[in-house]
Formats: structure tokens, sequence, C-alpha cells
């Protein structure tokens, strides 16, 4: 039984998605603006196991809340629901901390179907499995502990989002193999291959200000032109 947040202000949404969560087995609590969903998400005795998000809410907006959870070392996963849905929008809203993104009007069957997937992910990591990739990596100055989410770095430990490191784990498993954005976009935040967005290549200039002694000429996280990326250790 896993416990959601959903953050919406509009009433006969909000009771809506939290009837239907319900039904699934899952305990619902409703925050109606941003002050108050950035207050619950605050409080370390009540975990979460995800939150769902809108962006236009009262008093603050949902990309607020999620940058401040982050900020503060919550990496609870967060699926934005929102009827913004310009690229920049959508580019915003997983930059600032959601996992996933989901437009207004939307099918009650995707909506379900994401927050399962996001509950199964977020079991996987928790849970260490024989055949599972390493949990940790060391390559060049830095040190990555995908179970913590942690980046150690000479500068100091940086925490990364479930998205960041589940795009560097999604290149460190194919590691010398060039991987297309569609690829990446299917494997790390579940959409289709097609989609038009450049969310893989905001993630990747991040990434390489983590990790690359000069992000400017990488060394681990290469362009593969035309194509993708490749990753070397």
């Amino acid at each position: 039984m896993s416990r959601i947040l959903v953050v919406e202000d509009e009433a006969h949404l909000a009771e809506g998605l939290q009837y239907n969560l319900e039904a699934e087995g899952h305990v619902v609590e409703i925050a109606v603006d941003g002050p108050s969903a950035a207050t619950r998400l605050a409080d370390p005795e009540r975990p979460l196991d995800l939150v769902i998000l809108d962006l236009m809410l009262p008093g603050m907006s949902g990309f607020e809340v999620a940058r401040r959870a982050r900020a503060a070392g919550n990496y609870v996963p967060i699926l934005v629901v929102s009827a913004k849905d310009e690229a920049a929008d959508v580019v915003r809203g997983l930059e600032e901390g959601g996992d996933d993104y989901l437009t207004k009007p939307f099918r009650l069957e995707e909506l379900l179907a994401r927050v399962r997937g996001l509950l199964r992910r977020r079991r996987w990591d928790r849970v260490p499995r024989e055949d599972e990739s390493p949990r940790s990596v060391t390559f060049g100055r830095v040190a990555v502990h995908f179970d913590r989410f942690e980046l150690e770095t000479p500068s100091g430990t940086l925490r990364l989002t479930t998205r960041e490191a589940g795009l560097l784990r999604a290149l460190v498993e194919r590691e010398g193999q060039a991987v297309t954005r569609g690829e990446l976009l299917e494997d790390v935040w579940g959409l289709r291959a097609d989609t038009n967005t450049r969310v893989v290549d905001s993630f990747i200039v991040r990434l390489r200000r983590y990790v690359e002694e000069d992000p400017a000429r990488p060394r681990h996280i290469l362009s593969v032109r035309g194509h993708g990326y490749r990753f070397v250790s």
C-alpha cells in the first residue's frame, strides 16, 4: 500500500483522482494549494511514495513546490499533471524535479499506468537484485551511488534526481554503445521515442557539469552526431 499526495486545486479532479487511486489500494491525501503541498512534503515524519502535482496552483506554483522538495533532499517520485503542454513547460517541469509529465486532459488509464510505473521503479530502487547493474560506479574523479541517488565529486557530494540517476545509469549500462535520444526517452522517461522534446539534451548538459572536469570538452558523456550519446568510463 502506497501513500500518494494529490496536489490539485480543482476539487472535482482531486476527488476523482482520490477515488480511483484508493480503488487501486493506495492511501491518498489532497493538498489544494502550493504552500500546503510544500509543507506536507517537508514533513519527515510522514514519508510519501508518490506526488501527483499540478503546476498552476494558488499561493505557489507547482514548479516551486518541486524545486523546494528537491533542494531539501526529498526525492519522492513526482508525476506532473498540467494543462501546460508547451515543450518549454514540459522541459521545465522535468528539470525542476518532476519524474514524469502528463498533460490535461488525460485518460484515467494512462495516469494509473504512469503511477504504477513510478511506484514500481521506486520499489526496484529500494530492493537489490542479483542480476541488476552495479549500485555504485566510479569513473574519472567521481563515484555514482545509484541506490542513494548520490554523486561523490572532489568538491563534495551531490544529490541526483530520479531522472538524472536514471539517465546516467542508462548510459553506464550501455558503456561504449551509441544510445539514441529516442531510446533514452523510452527507458528513462517512459515517453515515445518520437516525442518532440529536448529534455534529454538538457539533462545531458546538467550531468556533464557534474561529472566532467571540462563540460565543454567531455571525456565520459560523449555526443554521437546525428544519433545520441555514448558513455566512456
